[in-house]
Formats: C-alpha cells, structure tokens, sequence
C-alpha cells in the first residue's frame, strides 16, 4: 500500500542515490572520448611534431654551426628538443579542458555518478599517448639529423621513464590551467609561457654561458635537471644530482597539479 502525506496524497516514491561507476570505468570512457577528438583533431598533433622538429633543425642547421662549430651541437640540442616537444604536445590539453569548462558539457558529467578527477583523467591519459608517439618521432628525426647517443638499452629505458613521467606532470598542469582559464584562448595564452622554461634552462645552451644574475634562475627550475638527466643518460654527460632533482620536481608538479586541478574541477563545476 502506497504511503501518503498529510494531506492524504500519494507521497513520492523515495529516490535511491545512483551507483558509482566501479573500477576505472569512467576513466576509460573518458579516455576514450579524449582520443577520439585527438583523431578529428589532427592538426594539434601534427603541429606538435612539426613545431619541435622545425626547431631542431633551425638550431642544428642554422645556429649550429656559430654556437659549436665542432659539428656536435647536435648531441647537445636534441634531448632540449624532446622536453619542448613534450610541453608542445601537453599545452594542448589546456585548450581541450577549457573548451569543455565553456560548452557546459562538464555540468553533464557532474550530474553522473563518476569521480571528480575522471575527466581530466581522460584528457591526460589521451594526451600522454599523443605526446609519447610525437617525442618517439621527434627522436627518430634527431638520429636523422645526426644526433648519435652511445646510451645502452637500460639506459634508453631510464630516459623512456623519464620523459614519461615529465609528459604526464606537465600534461595534468595544463590540464589544470585549462580549468583554471577563462576561455580556451585564454589557456592557449597561459600554457605559452611556461612553453618557455627550456630556453631559461640548459636546454639549448650551457647554464654557465648566461648572464651571471641569470644563472642561478636557470640551474634551479624544473627543466635543467630533467635535461641534464636526459643528456647525461644518452650521451654520457656527468649527472651528479640531476636525476634525484628531476624525479623530485616532475613528483611536485604532478602532486601539486592533481591537487589543483581536483580543487578547480569541484569548485569551478559548482558555481555553473
């Protein structure tokens, strides 16, 4: 027999909270979904190999031969050229996020049962496979063009994980920044500047030839021990500190990022 209320009305049926979806269910989806706008989208990838290649070539073919006439700036350069590659690739993902946040479709995706951070799950997952395929190009393009690493196959798995795990830090950053961002032009805008941190590091040129009051600013951010790793691991380079310093910072922007970027997601979806 049906309940009623007070006044002798049927009372509504009692509404069960939805299940959540279990497992890594949702991020699948999701990852899925990531992909199949990355295919459509063909242009951001290619222009994410194009534009690190087009900068190899400039600085080994163009510069090159004024900054080491020798003929090895090539074996220099090029693990400089990966990270950029990878920060190309991964700026992208701060457009997708920010395009979602501004088509309303993350309000959608709020009312299902799913976890917070699945979107942005989604969208990194997609994105580091994207940018793990257009660095693998950019490498084979860097052996082309001379760069002959003497590194042994533990070596190349060292320098595998690395830029695997600098890809994945970097990518749930302007994953944040895309939800942090007001509009997709606005995230492009924000993801560019930090598109500059190799060229204030030792990417391209040796720390020691800047400026003095430079130099410290250069030694100590992000990207120098990174590629100090990368250049020492392939190339035979001294490493000293640089690989327990590269490890610590992508750990510190991928917690930092994750943590931000769970926060924006809550608090930002709430407001709309």
């Amino acid at each position: 027999m049906n309940a009623t209320d007070a006044d002798g009305l049927l009372a509504p049926p009692p509404i069960s909270p939805r299940p959540r979806l279990r497992g890594l269910a949702a991020e699948a989806v999701f990852v899925g979904r990531s992909l199949r706008h990355s295919l459509r989208d063909g242009e951001s990838l290619l222009m994410a190999v194009l534009l690190p290649v087009m900068l190899m070539l400039m600085f080994t073919w163009v510069f090159g031969g004024a900054i080491d006439p020798s003929g090895d700036y090539v074996d220099y350069v090029v693990p400089g050229i990966i990270l950029t590659c990878a920060g190309f690739g991964a700026s992208s993902t701060a457009v997708y996020v920010a395009n979602d946040m501004r088509t309303g479709i993350i309000d959608r995706f709020r009312t299902m049962p799913l976890r917070s951070n699945a979107v942005l799950t989604g969208h990194v997952v997609a994105s580091l496979l994207r940018n793990t395929v257009a660095t693998a190009i950019v490498i084979v393009v860097g052996i082309l063009v001379g760069f002959r690493p003497d590194a042994s196959p533990l070596r190349w798995l060292a320098v595998a994980a690395l830029i695997v795990f600098y890809i994945l830090a970097m990518t749930y950053l302007f994953a944040a920044i895309g939800l942090a961002a007001g509009s997709p032009e606005g995230a492009n805008g924000y993801g560019f500047i930090l598109l500059f941190l190799p060229y204030l590091s030792s990417a391209f040129v040796p720390v020691e030839s800047m400026p003095t009051w430079l130099q410290p600013v250069a030694a100590n951010q992000p990207i120098t021990p990174i590629v100090d790793t990368i250049r020492g691991l392939l190339t035979g380079t001294p490493l000293d500190a640089a690989p327990l310093w590269a490890i610590a910072w992508c750990l510190v922007i991928l917690a930092s990022a994750v943590i931000w970027g769970s926060w924006l997601f809550r608090r930002k979806a709430a407001r709309r």
